[in-house]
């Protein structure tokens, strides 16, 4: 504000106001610092993963040749020139860079597809597994975590401390053939692997996920078999997930249980129910977001032994043939994916930590 005086007795006295500068929402603020940080990372990924795979022993033309094809030099001449093996390392970067850029991901050497057409039909596998494993792990170990923290130092805890204890010592592909041997060839209580069973054809595409695409087209008996399919390396996945958060909603319950607020809403005679839902569980809620965070996001990145135990196609499978075959072009898609990933998990969960926490605020 500014005030304009004439200099004369009994004069008016005029204002003139400046226009106040628009402050931008501190949210869009927030998304545009994470946007910029992410295109640094994914630019990042592609230099760090474009140098490992040309560092390491191996050959690309050994890898995917044929011994016959080998021994024969305009094949393999016709190869590097192919996928572009005969130029400088830094030529072929820039080339699969300005390919990037207009979404060319380029084309996969053991598949022949384009990298991003293998990722629509990979990743929508590893995203069935992920999903109903996520949900029951919050579920499951969310419940046994607070009630171990509730009757810290009792009987109860102690058993959910060795049984967390046990879950993370256990190696997933041993777990995964004991659940195999168990449930399916001892029981029979479950199909052995793969997604669908030899009698059912696929449903039509709409998400990649069988049990829904099924459940939409009204194909119930093979949303059926679909989700029997899924039981052994969700619960597989389950079990190990469990035993990492029950860990750290222990810890952070009973850090939030010293607080003086919740021992003055034991002392006003709130029932327990009441302190655990309404004081207990939000405060708590912070670190367990983040490590749950990081959890769904591994498993969204795939899982590489329990889906090579179990037969599944998903990510993890195409992640790992793509090393063993240095194929570069499927190893940097799966490079950026997995880096979109975590860095899209990361962002939610730092909104959530707004919601949870209305005393954090985003920066």
């Amino acid at each position: 504000m500014t005030t304009l005086h004439n200099g004369e007795p009994g004069a008016v006295t005029t204002t003139a106001s400046r226009p106040r500068p628009r402050r931008t929402h501190p949210l869009l603020a927030f998304l545009a610092k994470r946007l910029a940080i992410t295109a640094g990372l994914l630019l990042g990924v592609t230099v760090v993963t474009f140098g490992l795979v040309n560092v390491v022993p191996g050959d690309p033309v050994t890898a995917n040749l044929s011994d016959q094809a080998l021994n024969d030099p305009a094949t393999v001449a016709a190869f590097r020139e192919k996928w572009g093996l005969d130029q400088p390392l830094w030529a072929q970067y820039l080339h699969y860079l300005g390919n990037l850029l207009h979404g060319d991901l380029g084309t996969s050497q053991q598949t022949g597809r384009a990298v991003l057409d293998d990722l629509v039909r990979y990743v929508p596998a590893t995203m069935e597994l992920a999903i109903p494993t996520m949900v029951l792990a919050l579920l499951i170990g969310t419940g046994i975590g607070m009630l171990a923290a509730v009757r810290n130092g009792r009987v109860t805890d102690h058993l959910v401390r060795i049984g967390a204890l046990l879950g993370l010592s256990t190696p997933p592909f041993w777990l995964s053939l004991v659940v195999l041997y168990v449930f399916f060839y001892q029981l029979g209580l479950a199909p052995s692997g793969g997604r669908l069973s030899t009698g059912f054809s696929p449903p039509p595409t709409v998400t990649g996920m069988y049990t829904v695409d099924a459940a939409l087209a009204g194909q119930w008996a093979v949303a059926w078999d679909a989700a029997q399919h899924l039981v052994l390396p969700v619960l597989v996945l389950t079990s190990l997930t469990v035993a990492l958060l029950v860990r750290f909603v222990r810890s952070a319950m009973l850090e939030v249980l010293q607080q003086d607020y919740i021992r003055a809403a034991y002392a006003k005679g709130l029932p327990t129910r009441v302190v655990l839902r309404r004081h207990l569980l939000r405060a708590g809620l912070v670190p367990v977001v983040t490590v749950s965070g990081l959890a769904f996001a591994s498993l969204l990145s795939g899982t590489v032994l329990v889906e090579s135990i179990f037969g599944w196609p998903g990510l993890g499978q195409y992640a790992y043939r793509s090393a063993t075959a240095l194929d570069l072009p499927a190893i940097l898609g799966v490079s950026l994916f997995v880096a979109l990933v975590y860095t899209l998990v990361n962002l939610t969960v730092d909104l959530l930590y707004g919601l949870i926490d209305p005393r954090i605020r985003l920066s």
